[in-house]
């Protein structure tokens, strides 16, 4: 499954976790130095939503938070159907 906004296009980006060793100088040591650099991915934050496209059909799609907020997504009215009753069991 692609990690990727169905409407924004948004993805994973590339990025680096910095590793470091050694105390600030603000608290008193000599300074903090990089040990590592390792590679990394940042992913979106990706929410599973259940939307009416507009063609009328509802159904659910991956949609970044930040387009949720944006009001880029048409939620689904809510089902107003009820299930039918249980008939009751004869005896006999």
């Amino acid at each position: 499954m692609a990690r990727h906004c169905e409407l924004t296009g948004k993805g994973p980006i590339k990025g680096s976790k910095i590793w470091r060793s050694g105390k600030a100088k603000k608290l008193g040591g000599i300074g903090t130095h990089v040990t590592a650099i390792t590679k990394r991915r940042f992913f979106p934050n990706l929410q599973r939503v259940k939307v009416q496209l507009p063609s009328g059909e509802v159904r659910y799609i991956r949609v970044a938070a930040s387009a949720i907020k944006k009001g880029l997504v048409a939620k689904a009215p809510r089902r107003t159907w009820k299930k039918p009753e249980a008939k009751p069991a004869k005896k006999g």
